[in-house]
């Protein structure tokens, strides 16, 4: 086998495809490659230039293989399908992933270490426990309300409806008062679960010094400055702050053409996780400083585009001569 240069790795549970070219770009190697046999593969092949989509387990084959002294470069899935030629199958991934790598204006995707990749884990097992408590708190209120038991809104009317079911209200069958005894049980312990998770979240937080100076923040707390760190492995990879906004997708979407520019929404391109952190953030500043510095109260006197109330429609809402009453 020539020696390969590039080399597009289409990443799977069990079987990964491989597609090298040389200098030239004439294919060199297309084979597929058992999990087991992959380190070893690339353990006997030069130092060679290796793209793969940034997809699940893609930071640690990439880590695994800088290991073993080559360049990895990691790209979005959407980046790459505009290179697949005709059918999509695995042989056809990998050809395109190498095309994809060599790309000068490609952007690729920075390779995450194992703290950072853990923290992150951390970050998404709270999110999955948060869901799980919603769901278990609105179990318990519906099978409780079919035995007329409702409680108001919010997590003191919740902890009667968990009095009642500990108190064996004579209401709730034996039954029931069984399975609601589990769903309770199980509430306790993903409360205790998310308050642990919080702890593990501001202590890492506070342990680097990044994380430290993103807390002096307004609106930045333990959470997003953790979710920060974790998730931006090199913030010097984005020339300005705008940048930085636009690959969260906090940028407005463009549809322009013809010279004449139409901007809408917000793209919602990148970390979902992420940008809804910064919005809750920048919507708690805003809020608490409604009162203070701009002498008011309310929705309206906390955002900046309170100007426009006293600017006239342009849309006429009166017929002329119309006094307004029927």
């Amino acid at each position: 086998m020539d020696q390969a240069i590039t080399i597009g790795l289409d990443i799977a549970k069990s079987v990964f495809q491989v597609h090298g070219v040389d200098r030239s770009g004439t294919v060199v190697v297309r084979r597929q490659v058992r999990r087991a046999q992959l380190l070893p593969f690339f353990a006997k092949l030069p130092a060679c230039l290796i793209g793969i989509e940034a997809c699940a387990t893609a930071h640690h084959w990439a880590r695994e293989l800088i290991k073993l002294g080559h360049q990895v470069r990691l790209m979005p899935p959407s980046y790459v399908k505009p290179y697949v030629k005709r059918q999509k199958n695995d042989a056809a991934d990998a050809e395109a992933i190498c095309e994809a790598v060599t790309r000068p204006t490609m952007r690729f995707v920075e390779v995450k270490s194992v703290d950072q990749q853990g923290i992150l884990v951390l970050h998404r097992v709270r999110l999955m426990l948060m869901r799980q408590r919603v769901q278990l708190s609105n179990a318990i209120r519906g099978h409780m309300a079919e035995f007329g038991l409702a409680a108001p809104i919010g997590r003191e009317g919740l902890g009667a409806l968990i009095r009642l079911i500990a108190d064996k209200d004579e209401r709730v069958p034996a039954e029931a008062q069984m399975c609601l005894g589990m769903l309770a049980a199980q509430l306790a312990l993903i409360n205790d679960q998310i308050l642990e998770t919080d702890r593990r979240i501001r202590t890492n937080a506070r342990a680097t010094e990044i994380g430290r100076r993103l807390m002096g923040v307004p609106g930045v707390g333990p959470l997003l400055a953790s979710a920060l760190v974790a998730t931006i492995p090199d913030p010097k990879a984005f020339r300005s702050g705008r940048n930085l906004a636009a690959w969260i997708g906090l940028v407005p979407r463009q549809n322009s053409s013809g010279g004449k520019e139409r901007l809408g929404g917000i793209t919602k391109q990148g970390d979902r996780y992420l940008r809804q952190l910064l919005v809750v953030g920048a919507l708690a500043v805003v809020r608490s400083r409604s009162g203070t510095e701009r002498g008011g109260h309310g929705w309206s006197n906390c955002w900046p585009g309170e100007r426009q109330r006293s600017r006239p429609s342009p849309w006429p809402t009166k017929r002329p001569g119309w006094s307004g009453r029927s």
